[in-house]
Order: structure tokens, then sequence, then C-alpha cells
């Protein structure tokens, strides 16, 4: 078993944890550490393993001292409780842990949970700007000013959130009227004979938090929430509200590579462009891609309609009550023929295992999602992935994917509208192989992708030993696996050193195993 193999076993460590590698023969390796500390800390988190040196994906121990381990472990504390190193310690004793190798090398490793959102970011020095790092692919990258001070907002979130900021210089004159009555109208419809029913569109406005007064200050106005959900165009891009709203719906329904978009519903001038008339004017072009019967009234409220519509709803709700709406980005719904991917800017604010596990809810906009709850859309219990879940399983469908990528920062779902989908003849099997907008992939695989095993890791590397330009498909094949279990398996293999991919798609690539 080689040294990587035996840090992950002897560290239990998930098959998709990430692990960084330093040496320390030459002493504590301080730089590199805490750049490291603070990016996997503001990304998914990760282990560091000070005592390995990693040279062309081959791992070899520096032959630490358990002294020289001891020190290491006495400086990490010196270092992590002062703020000139690192702003917050973030670990706690029993995240570090001293392991020797099947050799009786000794290694110090480091598990760095991922920050919870009101603690990022995790920075160096005293200065937050300039010293935030991320993690993108196998590297630290310094995060942008812009990163920095959405984590920020963010951690403020549970505080005031971001959606309930009150503009200064709105009034009425901002809102478009016919969007908000069209709401009101779903709303009436949704709770006959209610009281808010009766009430004025100013007095509406300020229940459903669309206008509101602060207490402390006396100042009262539009929210954020208010003029994104039911604003004008010009309103809503506004340097004082969100200049960068652009929502877009794009439909890639041609099999002509000259025709880019075969439908598209953007900011073009011609309505005005809020969260409630997008969410309105696209849903039922996406529900009309799902395979199964649905029907709609005139409000757009469902009538007999499958779990599979229930999901693609709450998973579009998902996209726009969860978005980083003063970001750089925008929302981009796609829908092909076989899938349909909803990507919002933003990060998640909870680690995917909670998002995966259910009950966890925090929401980066609780306004907006309050005024979609009220009209029976979107999910307040942290159960909107078991919704989405359920309503692809009950129809066989591949389970939907959410993958959060960077630079910019995007989360990004994926609903495939058909099963285990096999790719197409000739596709490489680099499945993994990264674009230039990096990303980290956390995926809820079919059973038959995650159970791993030995025999299909080998026969794996056997099949490439003798074809390097094997394709995933003839992979999947030989084994009796589906696609997405050769995707699974080869990331594995890199991750473990024991695959390197020389070349790319275009240029012929080619698989090398290490031995």
């Amino acid at each position: 078993m080689n040294i990587a193999d035996q840090i992950r076993l002897k560290l239990q460590l998930k098959e998709n944890s990430e692990v960084e590698y330093k040496s320390a023969a030459g002493g504590f390796p301080k730089v590199e550490f805490w750049r490291s500390f603070s990016a996997l800390a503001n990304t998914n988190g990760g282990t560091i393993v000070l005592g390995v040196k990693e040279k062309n994906h081959k791992f070899t121990p520096d032959g630490l001292s358990e002294e020289l381990v001891a020190k290491y472990r006495k400086q990490f504390w010196d270092d992590a409780h002062n703020k000139s190193c690192v702003n917050i310690p973030l670990l706690v004793e029993s995240d570090i842990e001293e392991i020797k190798t099947d050799g009786g090398q000794c290694l110090l490793a480091f598990r760095i949970p991922r920050a919870q959102y009101d603690l990022r970011p995790i920075h160096l020095t005293l200065t937050p700007f300039g010293h935030t790092y991320k993690r993108r692919d196998e590297g630290d990258y310094l995060c942008k000013d812009d990163e920095i001070k959405q984590m920020y907002s963010d951690a403020n979130n549970m505080r005031a959130s971001a959606d309930s900021r009150i503009l200064r210089g709105y009034s009425i004159d901002d809102i478009d009227i016919p969007t908000l009555h069209q709401y009101r109208r779903a709303y009436d419809i949704k709770h006959e004979n209610h009281p808010w029913t009766e009430l004025d569109d100013k007095k509406f406005l300020e229940i459903i938090g669309a206008y509101r007064k602060d207490r402390a200050t006396s100042t009262e106005g539009f929210t954020v929430a208010g003029m994104l959900m039911f604003g004008k165009t010009n309103s809503i891009t506004d340097p004082e509200c969100c200049q960068e709203f652009f929502p877009d719906y794009r439909e890639h329904l041609s099999d002509d590579l000259q025709v880019r978009w075969t439908n598209r519903i953007y900011p073009d001038g011609t309505w005005e462009a809020n969260l409630y008339q997008f969410f309105t004017r696209v849903l039922p072009l996406l529900q009309h891609a799902l395979p199964v019967p649905f029907s709609l009234d005139n409000n757009q409220m469902r009538n007999n309609t499958t779990t599979a519509h229930v999901a693609l709803r709450e998973a579009f709700a998902n996209s726009l009550i969860h978005a980083a709406y003063t970001v750089r980005g925008n929302i981009v719904i796609d829908r092909y023929f076989d899938r349909i991917v909803l990507s919002n800017p933003g990060t998640m604010l909870i680690s995917m295992e909670e998002y995966y596990e259910g009950g966890h809810s925090v929401c980066r906009n609780p306004v907006i999602q309050k005024m979609f709850v009220f009209l029976g859309i979107g999910e307040k219990g942290g159960t909107g992935a078991d919704v989405i879940a359920k309503g692809w399983k009950d129809n066989g469908w591949s389970i939907p994917t959410v993958e959060e990528k960077s630079n910019p920062d995007r989360i990004e779902t994926c609903l495939k509208l058909e099963g285990n989908i096999n790719g197409t003849t000739g596709t490489p099997a680099d499945t993994t192989e990264t674009t230039t907008e990096t990303s980290t992939v956390t995926t809820e695989t079919p059973a038959d992708t995650t159970e791993t095993s030995a025999d299909t890791t080998e026969t794996i590397l056997k099949i490439i030993s003798n074809n390097p330009k094997v394709t995933a498909k003839e992979i999947a094949s030989v084994c009796g696996i589906t696609v997405d279990g050769v995707a699974y398996h080869i990331k594995k293999l890199k991750q473990r050193g024991r695959l390197i991919r020389i070349g790319g798609p275009r240029n012929g690539g080619e698989w090398k195993v290490v031995e």
C-alpha cells in the first residue's frame, strides 16, 4: 500500500476528502501551511499532512522524529493564537493527529473543517484583503476583493440579511404594479379569505417584507427583496440596488451548431425583468421539458402535478432564493434536450454533507424566501434537497447534482432528464477534466457509482494500461458499470496519484498509470 493510501486509511478519510501533503524536513513550512489552511477553511475543508514530499504524484516520507512532530504541533498552536498570523484558530486539539506509516515514519495531520459561513473569511495577518485564500483544483488562490466582501455579507446574514436592506430614494414608482397584482392574485387563490387579501398595496408590501421601517434609526423604505421581486428593471439595476442583476433563461434545443439558442428570456427591454416575472415566465417552459404530464392554471399554480414538477419548481425557486445578487455574475437557467442546469452566483452557506442530510436551513435571502413560501413555493425547513431528489428518483432519473464553482463563485444544479446517462461513443475517459472555470464537485451518485471495490479499480487500471486512449464508455462496457461509475473511480485514482492525464480531449490526450 502506498503512503497516500496508508494515510487515508489511518485517518479514516472519506474517498472525496482533499489531502494536501507538505514536506517539513527543513522546518515547519509556515507560509505554505497557512495559505492552505485559509484556502481549505474557506472552501470545503480538507487535511494537511506534514512530513511527506510529493513529486510527480509520488509520495515519500521526510522521516520526521517524534520530537520534531511535537515541536511542529506546538508551533502550530503558537501561530494559531497569533492574530498577525491567522484571524481564527478554527481547530481543536482533536483535529490534530500524529500518525506513523507502516515503515515507522512519523507524520502530523491537521483536519481543517469548512469554516461556518458566519466565521468566514479565514484570513492571514490582520488584513483580509490580499491575505484570504480559496481552493481551486489542487492550488491555493488569493481571493478577489469582491469575494471577500461577499463572505462578510454572508457572515452578517443572521443579524441583517442583504435582501432586508432599505434602499435610499426609492418610491412606489419603482414598483411594477402589474407584477405586484399578479403576485397578489396568486396569493389570494392560495389564501382565500385571508385578512391580508383586503389590504391596500402599500400595507401588503409591508407585511411581506418588501417595505420596512428600521426601528433603531426610524429609516423606512423599500427593501432589496421587494425591489428584486416586484421592481422595474432600471430600478433594480441602479447602483443603489443590484447593479449586476441579469436573469437569463436559454434553450438549447437544436442540433444545428449555427443556432446558439432556440429561445431566450432575458432583460431585453420588452418586460420588467424582476424575479417574479422571471419565475412565472420560465417555470412553464422548464416544466414543459419534463416527459410527464402536468397542468397549470392562469396563475401558474399547478393542478394534478407530479413529484417531478414539484421538484423542478423547488430547484428553480432555490436558485433564485439563494443567489448572491450583489456580486459578479448572474442567474443562468439552461435547458437542453437531456438536462436542465440552474446556476446562480454565490457559495453554499452550509456544507454539501449538511445539504444532503437535510434539516439545515440557512438562507442568504430570507425575505425573498418568505415571499415564495407565501405562495407555497420554497422549503424553509432544510428539506428542499429531499423534495428535489424524490421527484427525480420517482421517475427513475439520476439524482440531481450540486456543484460549487469558483472564479467567480457560483452554485450549479444539474437535473438530468433521463437515467444514468451512458455518454456518447468516443467520449474520453477523462470525464473529470477541468475547464477554464474551476470547480469542486459534490454529487449524490447512484449506488453502483459509490459502492467502490478493489476489483473494479484494478480492472480499470489494467484496461488503461493496455489502452491509454480508452474511452469512458468502453471502460464501462468491460466493467459492467455506468459511465458515471467510471468517472467516480477515475477521479479517486487521480486523487490517489495512480493516474495522470497527459494532454486533453482536443489534442488526443491519454492516461498514464503510476505504479
